[in-house]
């Protein structure tokens, strides 16, 4: 798969194992899913810009990197994009943070907005999308397309796990966009879902299955 990459750090595939129980609780779920979006956000960040700043250390005075740039956007597809973004905030808090509605038609399967809200300008600024699941990608894709528009400096998408089908709808769509993932599971199925899968993981976070 070109321009993905699977992080695949031993206590990530431990913490996803136990999400993917069906037994496990929303209260577990959710931490889980906090969990491994900071590691996630780790891989994902690996890139960021620094720059070197005359510090004092209780001995010396030296140069040493902090963050350079504009602040980072994080952008939350809703509903469960919002479980990732509370995650990656806990590495980055001075993150600026947009949210994006979508709804799958159950139908077709087409990705339908009904509410966005981002940061005014996005121009130099690296921006991360984020959602558990790219499942058949059309979310995914379309919330990406009204992100560009913006012109960000940057655009990668964060997700907890995709399939096949998703990575070939998204590449098609913006081969220039890296997908971050935890897991890159079997399949769809005829309703959409990724299998194995987890389930719904709106459903599962929120406690409303």
């Amino acid at each position: 798969m070109q321009n993905v990459t699977v992080v695949d750090h031993p206590f990530i595939k431990h913490k996803l194992t136990l999400m993917r129980k069906k037994q496990t609780s929303t209260a577990n779920f959710r931490l889980l899913l906090r969990e491994i979006s900071m590691l996630l956000a780790y891989e994902a960040l690996r890139d960021v810009k620094v720059k070197d700043e005359e510090i004092e250390t209780p001995l010396a005075t030296i140069q040493s990197p902090v963050l350079d740039g504009k602040k980072l956007v994080l952008i939350a597809i809703l509903r469960a994009g919002q479980g990732i973004l509370d995650g990656m905030l806990q590495i980055v808090p001075n993150a600026r943070v947009g949210h994006i509605g979508l709804y799958r038609d159950p139908k077709t399967l087409d990705a339908i907005e009904y509410f966005y809200k981002v940061p005014q300008d996005l121009s130099d600024r690296d921006v991360i999308v984020c959602d558990p699941m790219l499942a058949t990608g059309n979310s995914a894709v379309a919330a990406i397309e009204r992100v560009k528009a913006s012109k960000p400096g940057s655009l990668k998408f964060v997700c907890l796990l995709t399939c096949p089908e998703g990575l070939k709808t998204m590449h098609e769509a913006h081969p220039d966009v890296p997908v971050y993932t935890a897991s890159i599971d079997e399949r769809l199925n005829d309703h959409g879902y990724i299998i194995p899968g987890l389930g719904d993981a709106g459903d599962r976070l929120f406690g409303t299955r």
